[in-house]
C-alpha cells in the first residue's frame, strides 16, 4: 500500500512540475522570441549576401557577353573593310566575317540568358532586403517593449509587496497597542506629579518648625510711610 501512495506521489509531482513548466515567465519567452527573431535575421543575412553575389556575377558576365558582342560586329566590320581595300578577298573576309557575326549572336544569346537570370536574381535580393528590413524593426520593437516590460514587472514587484505588507498589518491590534501606550504614558506623568508634590510636603515636624521660624520681612514702616502718603492717620 506505501508502494501505491509513493507512486501516486511521485505521479502528482510530475504533473506539478509541467504546469510550472508550462506556466512559463513572458519576460523569459520575450527574451527567447528575440533570439530566435536574431537568428532568423543572422539567416536572412547570409541568403541575401549570396543573392547579391549571384547578381553582382551575373550582372558581370551579361555585361561582359554583351562587349563581346559588339567586339565581334567590330571585327566583322574590318574584316569587310579590309577586302575593300584588297588586302583580303571577298569570299575570305565574308567567310572571316560570317563566323565573327555567329560569335556575335552567340555572345548576344548569352548575355540575353545571363541578363535575364540577373533580373531574377535581383527581384529575390530585393524581396530578401525587405524581409530583412522588417525584421530588423520587429526585432527593435520587441526590444523596446522588452525593456518597458521588465520596468513594469519590476514595478508590479514592488507594489505587490507593499501591498502584502498593508494587507497584512493588523490595524485594530497597533491601535489597541497605541492605546495601552498612551495610558501608560498617563500613569507615568500622574505619578510624576504626585511625587513632585510629595516633595513640597513638610516630610517631619522640625521642618515645619523651622518654616515656622523662618523670619519674614518687617514691612511696617513701608505700611506707615504709604498710609502718610494717603493722608490717613491711623
Amino acid at each position: 500500500m506505501a508502494g501505491i501512495f509513493e507512486r501516486l506521489f511521485k505521479l502528482g509531482q510530475s504533473e506539478a512540475n509541467t504546469l510550472v513548466d508550462k506556466l512559463e515567465d513572458p519576460i523569459k519567452m520575450t527574451e527567447q522570441g528575440i533570439r530566435d527573431l536574431k537568428n532568423d535575421l543572422e539567416s536572412a543575412m547570409r541568403s541575401l549576401a549570396e543573392v547579391k553575389a549571384s547578381a553582382i556575377r551575373l550582372k558581370k558576365e551579361g555585361d561582359e557577353q554583351k562587349a563581346m558582342a559588339a567586339d565581334y560586329e567590330r571585327k566583322a566590320m574590318l574584316l569587310l573593310q579590309k577586302a575593300q581595300e584588297g588586302s583580303l578577298t571577298q569570299a575570305e573576309a565574308e567567310r572571316l566575317a560570317e563566323e565573327a557575326l555567329l560569335r556575335k549572336k552567340e555572345c548576344e544569346d548569352r548575355s540575353n540568358s545571363v541578363l535575364s537570370e540577373y533580373q531574377n536574381e535581383q527581384q529575390m535580393a530585393d524581396k530578401l532586403q525587405a524581409n530583412v528590413t522588417k525584421l530588423k524593426s520587429t526585432i527593435s520593437s520587441y526590444e523596446n517593449e522588452l525593456i518597458t516590460l521588465k520596468a513594469r514587472e519590476k514595478t508590479a514587484i514592488s507594489t505587490k509587496k507593499i501591498n502584502q505588507q498593508l494587507s497584512s498589518m493588523d490595524s485594530s491590534g497597533t491601535i489597541a497597542m497605541l492605546e495601552k501606550m498612551k495610558q501608560k504614558v498617563a500613569e507615568e506623568e500622574s505619578l510624576a506629579t504626585a511625587y513632585g508634590e510629595m516633595a513640597e510636603t513638610p516630610k517631619s515636624v522640625d521642618a515645619e518648625i523651622d518654616k515656622a521660624l523662618e523670619k519674614k520681612p518687617d514691612v511696617s514702616e513701608s505700611l506707615a510711610a504709604l498710609k502718610a502718603k494717603m493722608g490717613i492717620n491711623k
